[in-house]
Formats: C-alpha cells, structure tokens, sequence
C-alpha cells in the first residue's frame, strides 16, 4: 500500500466542476488582478472569522510583513516570536528592520506564555504567536500580557484557519491575524495565497495601500512597499473551497481521533486541550526517528518533519542573534514527525499507518 502525506489532486466531481466554472468566470470577464471575486473572498473571510475586514494577499509571507509594516515595525524595534515555525515568521520580521526576539515553546509545541515577560524589553514592539499545526496559541494570556505592556499581537495563523478556543477564531485575538492559504493548508489554494483580518478600519485601508506597493489609489506611493496582490483565480476557486471546509476539518479531525485512540500508549500523540484543532498536520513525538521513518517508507508511507531546523539556527540567522535558552524547543525538534492525515485517505489507509507504526515499536 502506498499513503501519501499529502494529496492535493481533486477527485470530487461536483467541487472539480463548480471550481472549473469559477475559473471560467473570471477567465470570461477578464478581471485577472483584484477582481470581484476578491472582494467575495475578503468577505467570506472576514465573516468567517467574525472580524470587520479581511484582505486577500499573495502568500502568508506577505500578510505577515505587510501586517508588521502597518502597525510601524521596524529598525530598533524587537518581535517576541516562537523559534519553532517556518521560517517566513521570522523573515517576515527581519524584513521590517526589526529583532526576532526567541522564546521557547511548551509540550503543545507553541510559544509557552509564561516565558514571556522574561522576553520584554524597552524596545519590544509586537508578539508574534505561532498557532502551530493548527493548535490555537493561550491567547488569552498572550493578549493580557500584551495589553498590560502596551504591545501588538499579530497572529500567524498560517497553519489554522479554521481553529479555535473558547469560540473565537484563530487569527482573531490580536490586532491583526495572518493566513497562509497555499495548496498545502486545510482552507488552500491552487498555488499561494494568504489573507489578512483586523478590526481596525485606519489598519484597514493602510494595509490596502500596502498591499499594491503602498499606493494611493493605484498612483501614488505614499509609502515604500511591495506587491502583495492576490490573484482573482485563487480568489474564486477559494470561495469554491471554503463551502467544503467545514466537511474536510471534520474528516481532519476524525483521522486525528483514530490515531490518539490507538497509538497514545505507542508514541506522543498531540496534546488534548479546550482548543479546537484542525490537525493542519497530526505531529507526534517519538524516538528513533530516523529508523521510524525508513521503516516507514519501506511500507510506502510518506512523512514529514515539520521543521526540522529552528529558526534562529538557519544559517541566515546563526550568530546573528543572542543565543537563546531553548531547552524544549531544542529536544522536541528532534522528535517531531508528522505522518498522514489528509482528508482523502481511506480508513484502511489510516488503520494501515497507525498498525506499521505499532509494529515498528513493537
């Protein structure tokens, strides 16, 4: 048997023809750039979330730097950030001219909020949590910590759209909540695409100016920035994409329940909290990774580490930064393994996952 990691191919008839049709559309009006069905999609987003405004973007990159940039961080400026993400959290930080600034995570693989004051400084200007796997972050800490210092939060919700704690949404606790919605995420795209929310109306229109290489009125730049457009193709097969979400999350989730159930006495499985998880990945800790995974493939199962370097140990940043204490981030990096859970597999494929990896322990 072969189980794939991911399957990003679409096989329902219905979704593949109402996502052609959508294409159609936009290819018959030509509006090939910000076209109407971006506005759909900004609305569709911005209701999901229950937040004011949402702006489509090119990436999830984007959305970061451009949500940095509106709240006027830059040089001389410091970012508290988790060292366990992919590393566009951090260069969308170091591209505004600002400090990452490390703090470790917690066994739930996210920044730990307890740590955080020790981080605080002077210069300290935002926080921006990872919601990683798509586990919701202890928002409501990380925000009264925020407040009490008078800094920013800037969400990365990359890995979580969808996700959720105590009914709000992940991406709407802070000032400004970031999205990644690239082929590889829960709610994708066909390509890149990301999307930004807030509250704030003057954050709004600041990011729309930001977004089209800060111009006013598509003329004139007011202030330097670059071209985060989202493309009304993705826009339109994403308004497709969000009406099947809420079946894909479920499938995510019942997955993610099989494998807790029959592998907890195995390995780590992920962490049961008040959080609604979306399984963007299903991450267990274990040992003997490197034989697990070789093991693994010999039965044609695909895997993945995610991320197997820390972000301030890539080699951009090595040395560049204070050397940080990451005990816990430093051991789990090591153990992290991510194994198949797209809402396509078969339940014999997931049957046959979790079974190859009890024989491998066994």
């Amino acid at each position: 048997m072969k189980v794939r990691y991911r399957d990003l191919s679409v096989d329902d008839p219905v979704m593949k023809q109402e996502l052609l049709e959508a294409v159609d559309k936009v290819l018959t009006h030509g509006k090939i750039i910000l076209g109407p069905e971006v506005e759909e999609f900004e609305g569709l987003v911005a209701d999901y979330c229950k937040k004011k405004h949402a702006l489509g973007v090119g990436c999830g990159t984007d959305a970061l730097y451009l949500a940095l940039k509106a709240l006027g961080v830059g040089a001389g400026d410091e970012v508290i950030t988790t060292p366990l993400s992919w590393i566009a959290t951090v260069n969308a930080i170091v591209l505004t001219g600002a400090a990452p600034v490390f703090v470790d995570i917690d066994q739930d693989l996210n920044i730990n909020p307890d740590l955080i004051p020790a981080a605080i400084t002077p210069k300290t200007k935002a926080i921006v949590p990872v919601h990683f796997t798509g586990r919701v972050c202890k928002m409501d800490k990380i925000v009264r910590m925020a407040q009490k210092h008078k800094l920013f939060v800037v969400e990365d919700a990359a890995q979580a759209f969808g996700a959720k704690l105590n009914d709000t949404m992940a991406g709407s606790f802070g000032d400004i909540g970031c999205f990644s919605m690239n082929a590889m995420k829960v709610f994708c795209s066909y390509g890149e695409a990301g999307a930004i929310v807030t509250d704030n109306s003057e954050m709004h229109e600041k990011l729309v100016s930001l977004r089209y290489n800060g111009t006013i009125n598509k003329e004139d730049c007011h202030t330097p920035s670059i071209n985060a457009r989202i493309d009304t193709v993705q826009a339109a097969m994403m308004n497709i994409n969000l009406k099947y979400l809420g079946k894909k999350i479920d499938r995510l989730r019942e997955i993610s329940k099989y494998y807790n159930e029959n592998l907890k006495d195995i390995v780590t499985c992920p962490l049961e909290d008040e959080s609604y998880h979306i399984y963007y990945s299903y991450t267990i800790l274990i040992e003997n990774r490197k034989k697990l995974i070789e093991y693994l493939q010999e039965k044609g199962i695909e895997t993945k580490i995610q991320h197997p370097i820390l972000m301030p140990y890539h080699t951009a940043f090595r040395g560049k930064y204070p050397r940080y204490d990451l005990p816990v981030a430093e051991k789990l990096v090591d153990r992290i393994l991510c194994i198949p859970n797209h809402d396509k597999l078969r339940d014999d494929e997931v049957e046959y996952v979790a079974t190859a990896i009890k024989e491998f322990y066994k």
